[in-house]
């Protein structure tokens, strides 16, 4: 079983997580997780926190010489900004006479503060925005790159562009993944619609000058997955549940879509459905010879994979903070105030694109090792093409 915890708070001294389940001598280097926490940071109407955390890992358990040991893998990121947190954040009791910063009373709308905070019984709502912070996510991209590194093994890719921001939707016409993760990964705001891109960094100085923010949507492509992952025996094992809940678990997400999401609602059924093919010279990556000519169903169907690319999109709301404050209400005097101000993003849709690749890769990572077993990467491998062995001769 593929799991993992993350531990630490946003201003802490570092961000931990904990991978178990990642088979033995698989190859595995720093730079594969730096990498992509790098794109993490990247993206136009990122605020000021991004030009002090250089976010690198340090992996502490479960790697020798490059190569995983198969037990669990421990990923440490630290918080550079810590230094100016020590007495605020520090485990002490003592510390708290030399912290200056007051206490956060003043619960901020669309944030965990106020339910965090009367859930937890914290009169400081910061012991709540610590936590809740999507500076969390740094740990989870930091899972996801060693997930990815083991699809790669497997031919499994995963990619992310953004497709709307502040209302501003992107045009890709009929581009293969391959070209829209290229033309997304050279745009500030990862879009791989130029003229789109320009008007969407546009609309982000706008929101920056109203001092608001601006939300948008992204979609993830995860190409090379074999048919046959996930199952519809069970409500839990259903691929696409797995996929939507992984996605809706990123602070801010709002909704999330698979293949033509809600828009099929909208169809006749003649026209929501891919129809069934079949070439038996077909020359499949994974030997499928089975196909469609259309992917409505987002590579998805009784939640499991059919062999096609799996698309999901993920609807991200306005970020929560804003800088021209909305009103709350004081959590000690309940009297009207405007909310605390915490630093923040104006719009961070094309680093949660990054998110959501992490914690989707992690999802389909968790499905091949469920299906495929092996207490090596040999091993799994094996296993592996075992099945698609039998996959071709269907």
């Amino acid at each position: 079983m593929l799991r993992y915890l993350t531990a630490g708070e946003s201003h802490g001294p570092s961000l931990t997580a904990i991978l178990e389940g990642i088979p033995a001598r698989m190859p595995l280097s720093t730079k594969d997780i730096d990498t992509e926490l790098s794109r993490r940071q990247m993206g136009y109407g990122r605020g000021g926190r991004m030009k002090i955390e250089q976010d690198r890992v340090v992996i502490t358990a479960g790697v020798r010489h490059g190569l995983t040991m198969g037990g669990p893998i421990a990923l440490a990121i630290t918080n550079r900004d810590f230094a100016n947190w020590q007495d605020t954040m520090a485990p002490e009791a003592e510390a708290r006479a030399r912290d200056t910063r007051p206490p956060v009373t003043r619960p901020r709308p669309g944030h965990a503060d106020l339910p965090g905070a009367i859930k937890y019984g914290h009169r400081d709502a910061r012991n709540v925005l610590e936590r809740a912070s999507a500076r969390e996510t740094t740990a989870r991209v930091a899972v996801g790159a060693v997930c990815k590194r083991l699809l790669r093994e497997f031919g499994i890719s995963v990619l992310s562009h953004v497709v709307e921001i502040g209302g501003v939707r992107a045009r890709i016409g009929d581009l293969s993944p391959g070209q829209i993760g290229a033309l997304a990964e050279a745009s500030p705001v990862r879009c791989a619609d130029r003229e789109a891109s320009e008007t969407m960094v546009a609309r982000i100085d706008e929101a920056r000058k109203r001092k608001t923010t601006l939300g948008g949507i992204f979609e993830v492509i995860v190409e090379g997955v074999p048919v046959g992952l996930g199952s519809y025996i069970q409500w839990d094992l259903k691929l696409d549940g797995r996929l939507a809940r992984a996605l809706m678990s990123i602070q801010a997400i709002k909704g999330v879509e698979v293949g033509l999401g809600f828009e099929v609602a909208r169809r006749l059924g003649l026209e929501a459905h891919d129809e069934i093919f079949y070439d038996a010279e077909r020359q499949a990556p994974h030997g499928l010879r089975f196909f469609r000519k259309t992917n409505y169903a987002g590579g998805l169907e009784g939640g499991t994979s059919n062999g096609e690319a799996i698309v999901l999109r993920a609807a991200m709301k306005p970020l929560s903070t804003q800088y021209a404050p909305l009103q709350s209400v004081d959590l000690e005097t309940k009297e009207p105030f405007e909310a605390t101000v915490e630093r923040s993003d104006v719009c961070a849709v094309p680093a949660a694109g990054v998110i959501g690749e992490a914690v989707v890769a992690f999802e389909i990572t968790a499905t091949l090792r469920e299906k495929f077993g092996g207490d090596s990467l040999e091993e799994m491998k094996r296993n592996f093409d075992a099945y698609l062995n039998a996959v071709r001769d269907f």
